[in-house]
């Protein structure tokens, strides 16, 4: 499986702090599991007696390395934690970001980065002060086959780019926290919408001068999409003439997919943001291209972990920064007002 830096048997590996001990970091706890670069070293829940305990047993956490969201701030005199996961809900990354920088720990947080811009300049602010590292886990910048498809781009295989589809979405089930304004900030676009967007911002290299935003509820007797929106389609189009028509819902179960069109031929991830079975191909072009990740889950999360170790480590800054989400959440402002959709 391919590593960014797989540390040395040699070399202490870096010790996270969990915050959060719900779906995804489950999932980045069992990726720190799998390599030497990264470990989890204490965890952080409102649930210490039953999800702390049992987190604790599986990876080896002594007791005393159990906090609270009350005690959080005991983390600054535990010397196995060099950095935070940050797996929150969206509306809490901000705080337990800052707070973290205040104790001098380095942070790893979830997309999105926040649920405004100005959270995010404020995390980025925190973080510079304290100078330690923060890093957004846009975890398709690290998955090899997406890394593959930015190759091609980048030395003209399909030729000048000229524009690119996609979508993304779910259908939601009741009673999640992202259903709700107060700690989603707001809809299918902040989670899923975001995947797209983000690729196009990291593929071309270039951030939308011109947006478009459509939002639509038609699920109105279940009382799910009381305070976000169902499904938000939406347009970019950067300073090149590149445009971009994407997609995010919900309210249905839409793989997610991206279409690079340029003028020699085409690219198609699909799925694309899936855990596993990554798989690219050529529509069109000067050879075939055919690929599927190999990489079983979590291999996503460890690569990312692997990643932001090695930043730590060699004090370099790393691949996905804070900017890199701030730009995520001034697009997406954006395209809520054109949407007519407030956000947060």
């Amino acid at each position: 499986m391919p590593s960014f830096a797989q540390a040395s048997a040699s070399e202490k590996p870096v010790g996270f702090a969990a915050i959060g001990l719900g779906t995804i970091s489950d999932i980045f706890m069992r990726a720190c599991a799998n390599t030497q670069s990264a470990k989890i070293t204490a965890l952080v829940t409102g649930h210490p007696e039953t999800k702390g305990k049992k987190y604790a047993a599986m990876y080896g956490i002594p007791e005393g390395s159990i906090y609270t969201y009350e005690t959080y701030d005991r983390l600054r005199d535990n010397k196995a934690v060099d950095a935070v996961y940050v797996g929150l809900p969206n509306s809490m990354h901000r705080e337990y970001t800052v707070r973290a920088a205040q104790m001098g720990k380095h942070v790893l947080c979830e997309k999105p980065m926040a649920i405004s811009s100005a959270e995010c300049t404020a995390m980025i602010d925190a973080c510079r002060r304290a100078n330690v590292k923060l890093m957004i886990a846009y975890r398709v910048h690290y998955e090899p086959t997406h890394v593959e498809a930015k190759r091609l781009i980048d030395t003209g295989f399909i030729g000048q780019v000229q524009s690119f589809e996609g979508s993304f979405g779910f259908n939601a089930t009741p009673n999640q926290w992202r259903l709700t304004r107060r700690y989603g900030g707001g809809g299918s676009l902040m989670d899923v919408g975001i995947y797209p967007m983000n690729e196009i911002r990291w593929l071309t290299g270039e951030e939308p001068v011109a947006v478009t935003g459509v939002a639509s509820t038609r699920d109105h007797a279940s009382g799910r999409f009381a305070e976000v929106e169902q499904t938000l389609d939406f347009t970019l189009k950067f300073p090149s003439g590149i445009v971009a028509a994407l997609g995010s819902t919900y309210g249905s179960n839409m793989p997610g997919f991206l279409r690079i069109h340029g003028e020699k031929g085409a690219l198609e991830i699909s799925p694309a943001y899936n855990y596993t079975g990554v798989h690219l191909t050529s529509i069109a072009g000067p050879t075939h291209v055919d690929i599927t990740s190999q990489g079983e889950e979590p291999m996503h999360f460890q690569l990312e972990a692997e990643h932001f170790a090695h930043s730590i480590r060699t004090n370099t800054e790393p691949r996905t920064p804070g900017e890199e989400g701030l730009h995520d959440l001034l697009a997406i402002e954006s395209i809520y007002k054109a949407a007519g959709t407030p956000i947060a």
